[in-house]
């Protein structure tokens, strides 16, 4: 299997865009209150390594263009950015969004870092893998984690007071038994919490409360898509084959919104502190939740693992423990996490895997050669459906008060 060129791009404006949807008329329009509610994006259907990170200054290859070109096409969600606009398209959105980086390269549903050698569940990985995590040195390393921080910056401005995320991948036909996957799959907890019920530890500050992990998504949404595509005749499974890392968007998302959250009812019983530089510490270390941050990695070396600091930066960072201790207080005595569980505003992000024969023709090599758009279309259609139902009739339910 020889390189083709072509197949990947030398380089992109930006690494991860907002693609406008014009001139389309809405199979399943939702309510137009709810239209900028709603994000529908890829991650992993990147096709850009710039040439940087491909080719030394002399033009000489970084890594072996034949291993480069094998590795891309089995990592590459292929066909999800087209079923991710059918959907963007049935819903009347005006955009749907996609990660222009080929996954090969930086894995962005991953903690930022380099892959240790060794480490082969996909699930444990980092976001710079083989072959980049070996070819790259650590400058380049520190420039590609630079695009890591970029994507991170539109993505949290995408994700900016959204109801619901729907992120679409696609996964291989079979499972490493040869048993056939289901047409879709449904992914909505973490693989820590499915393990272990309770959120991992040492990643998210502790102050994130265990039961927020149960779903990523509201139930009732999701079981309304699954019963929609049953009906349309998909196969549909539920986080199977393989639950999310606990470095994916859907989690890391859960998390960010729910400290924005707590921010907001603390803020307002607290206006004070709105302007204290200790409680500022506390909130960047609580909404590091891609931990780039490096004066939230600081404060929380501090408090959870007692690390001597300067003796300089003690003053601060004792101030800041205080704050962190009076947010504590707050969050176990104010009623805020039973609130924030049942809130009507309460956020759902949802992964929805496709199997990636049923919206290509793929050869031996797993690349595709035909998109079967008349599917892709189907799968859209009957997703829009099932949440533009989601939003006239099973939402109202679902926030009444009980009686």
């Amino acid at each position: 299997m020889g390189y083709i060129p072509g197949v990947i791009l030398s380089d992109c404006p930006t690494p991860y865009e907002t693609v406008p949807i014009l001139g389309v008329e809405a199979d399943n329009p939702i309510p137009e209150a709810y239209r900028g509610r709603i994000l529908v994006d890829t991650v992993h259907d990147g096709d850009v390594v710039p040439s940087e990170f491909r080719e030394r200054p002399d033009g000489s290859p970084l890594v072996d263009s034949q291993e480069l070109e094998a590795r891309y096409v089995e990592e590459r969600d292929w066909g999800a950015s087209l079923v991710a606009t059918e959907i963007a398209k049935s819903l009347g959105l005006l955009s749907v969004g996609r990660m222009r980086l080929a996954r090969v390269l930086l894995d962005f549903n991953r903690f930022p870092g380099s892959t240790p050698p060794g480490i082969t569940d996909s699930l444990e990985r980092l976001a710079i893998n083989p072959p980049f995590s070996e070819a790259l040195d650590h400058p380049q390393k520190m420039r590609l984690l630079g695009l890591y921080d970029q994507v991170s910056a539109l993505m949290e401005r995408e994700f900016h007071e959204k109801l619901i995320r729907i992120c679409v991948h696609t996964y291989d036909m079979h499972n490493p038994s040869r048993t056939t996957r289901p047409d879709v799959s449904l992914i909505t907890q973490s693989a820590t919490y499915n393990r272990e019920s309770v959120m991992p530890y040492g990643i998210f500050d502790p102050l994130y409360p265990d039961v927020l992990g149960e779903s990523t998504c509201s139930r009732v949404l999701r079981d309304r898509i699954a019963l929609n595509l049953e009906r349309s005749g998909f196969r549909v499974g539920h986080n199977h084959p393989y639950l999310l890392p606990d470095g994916s968007t859907d989690v890391r998302s859960q998390v960010w919104y729910f400290f924005s959250y707590l921010r907001q009812r603390f803020l307002e019983a607290f206006p004070e502190c709105a302007d204290d530089a200790a409680y500022g510490r506390v909130w960047s270390l609580l909404l590091n939740t891609n931990l780039r941050r490096i004066e939230g990695e600081e404060l929380r070396s501090y408090l959870h693992r007692y690390r001597k600091p300067h003796p300089r930066r003690e003053p601060e960072l004792r101030a800041a423990q205080l704050a962190y201790d009076q947010v504590g207080r707050f969050l176990r005595e104010s009623g805020v996490v039973d609130d924030y569980r049942r809130h009507p505003e309460r956020p759902s992000s949802l992964t929805i895997e496709v199997r990636k024969d049923l919206v290509n023709d793929l050869d031996a090599w797993g690349r595709p050669t035909r998109k079967h758009v008349g599917i892709a279309r189907a799968l859209g259609k009957t997703i829009a459906g099932a949440i533009a139902t989601y939003f006239k009739t099973d939402r109202p339910l679902a926030t009444e008060p009980k009686s």
